[in-house]
């Protein structure tokens, strides 16, 4: 068994290094649909997250409690909703998205969201308002005055984009509703790794799983980086 393991081991590595085309058209379709459901939705969540933790409005914790409970939607029924949305009699459907990477981004984008709003809002909440009081004082623009407030903050909120950027980068159930898991055009790794695995075809699905293992272990050496650099040394 162990011999077994091994050989598919080889087997999965030997078809990355060698750049099947196969393999990498997956992981082509991952990262790009996801790179740009999350460069769509970072700006906004983040500058969302800013205003409900530095403003106090009418229905702010509304606001808040729905974005919460967003989260905790699986990404399952956020597919649904958008396979609602997107089929040919649903309100979108003259966009004609549905089993198409545009609507794969739609699906992620939903769930990308309220991920970064929720966690952009905490980090906000817990620095020195200060910060931005003394910009504001000293008569510096609004956007600039966000601006110092965000590299106090640098590591939270790269925290936060890592984490809703796994979390779309991992997600099965949105991705197969509304991509259809259409070969070289809507199959991304966690769809591959689901049909892969139900076949039997054990080498692929343990290449494309290393590819988000090493995505991993790289996003989180280089967070603690930033992390121990942000921290001050004691003497």
């Amino acid at each position: 068994m162990n011999e077994g393991w091994l050989a598919l081991t080889q087997q999965a590595l030997r078809l990355l290094f060698s750049l099947d085309p196969d393999v990498w058209a997956i992981i082509s379709v991952s990262f790009a649909v996801s790179f740009a459901a999350l460069a769509i939705t970072l700006l906004p969540s983040i500058a969302l997250g800013f205003l409900l933790a530095f403003s106090r409005f009418p229905g702010r914790w509304v606001v808040t409690n729905l974005i919460q409970t967003l989260q905790s939607i699986p990404t399952v029924v956020i597919g649904l909703l958008v396979y609602l949305l997107l089929t040919r009699m649903g309100p979108l459907g003259d966009l004609k998205w549905l089993f198409t990477q545009s609507g794969m981004i739609l699906g992620q984008m939903l769930i990308c969201a309220p991920v970064l709003i929720a966690l952009s809002q905490a980090a906000f909440t817990s620095v020195d308002r200060r910060a931005w009081e003394t910009s504001r004082t000293l008569g510096a623009p609004w956007y600039r005055a966000v601006w110092t407030v965000c590299r106090e903050l640098k590591v939270p909120l790269l925290l936060a984009v890592v984490a809703a950027f796994s979390r779309i980068l991992t997600e099965v159930g949105c991705s197969m509703m509304v991509g259809g898991n259409i070969a070289g055009v809507t199959r991304n790794i966690p769809t591959a790794i689901a049909l892969e695995t139900s076949k039997g075809d054990f080498a692929q699905a343990i290449a494309l799983g290393l590819v988000l293992l090493v995505l991993a272990l790289v996003l989180n050496f280089a967070l603690g980086t930033l992390r121990g650099k942000a921290e001050p040394r004691s003497h």
